[in-house]
């Protein structure tokens, strides 16, 4: 079971550099795009920066845990300790 979290680890981590460098991209396009449009200031950069960066990332890193926590063994840990208990509440 380590093996396969570590492994879940090192993919998570992965994930996580190609959605940060999508991210960017994205911020990229999005800036030129402003510009190409004209309608590009400072305060208009700043907000489409840190807003088209952190929606991104929030998205897809949470997406990407969710997969993580699949890999893991996670999810399997919670269902076999529900499963028991649900079994133990049916016995009496």
């Amino acid at each position: 079971m380590p093996t396969d979290r570590a492994k879940a680890a090192r993919e998570f981590r992965r994930m996580m550099v190609a959605i940060v460098i999508i991210a960017i991209l994205m911020v990229i396009a999005a800036l030129w795009y402003e510009h190409h449009e004209g309608v590009l200031s400072t305060h208009m950069a700043i907000a489409t920066i840190l807003g088209v960066f952190f929606a991104m990332t929030l998205g897809a890193g949470l997406f990407a845990l969710a997969f993580f926590s699949d890999k893991s063994g996670h999810d399997e840990t919670v269902t076999r300790a529900t499963t028991r208990q649900d079994e133990d509440k049916r016995e009496p």
